[in-house]
């Protein structure tokens, strides 16, 4: 068991970041986007070597659609997740299946919270 958060900041900055991985894990992309600020930024882990930035609610929308539709058994585990203030920096393991074969990657996201509202989702993989 994790230990337990004392910083209410970082505490409310955890609930929202694991509400909108709930969501992920869902695949419900109104939900997830409902939890993103207007102006949100997302720096996506592809194309490497440093993947694509998207801003705002219609990119990072089409983006999240797209990839639900690519991948339509994804789903990430959370490792490890810990916040400080409005930032909070989730380790995680990515699960697929494609050509009938499960496969996997790990990574690091970081977010930035503002007004109860994912502002920045930032992901990193290794490999």
């Amino acid at each position: 068991m994790p230990p337990a958060v004392t910083d209410p900041d970082a505490a409310r900055t955890l609930a929202i970041v694991d509400a909108f991985n709930a969501a992920f894990n869902r695949h419900d992309v109104p939900a997830i986007m409902a939890m993103m600020t207007d102006d949100c930024l997302f720096d996506s882990t592809r194309p490497p070597p440093d993947g694509e930035r998207l801003v705002g609610q219609g990119p990072v929308r089409q983006f999240w659609e797209g990839f639900f539709t690519r991948s339509p058994a994804a789903r990430f585990e959370t490792e490890e997740a810990f916040a400080v203030g409005d930032r909070a920096v989730v380790r995680w393991v990515y699960h697929w299946v494609r050509d009938g074969g499960p496969g996997h990657v790990r990574g690091v996201d970081l977010f930035r919270v503002r007004d109860g509202r994912v502002a920045e989702k930032r992901s990193y993989v290794k490999g």
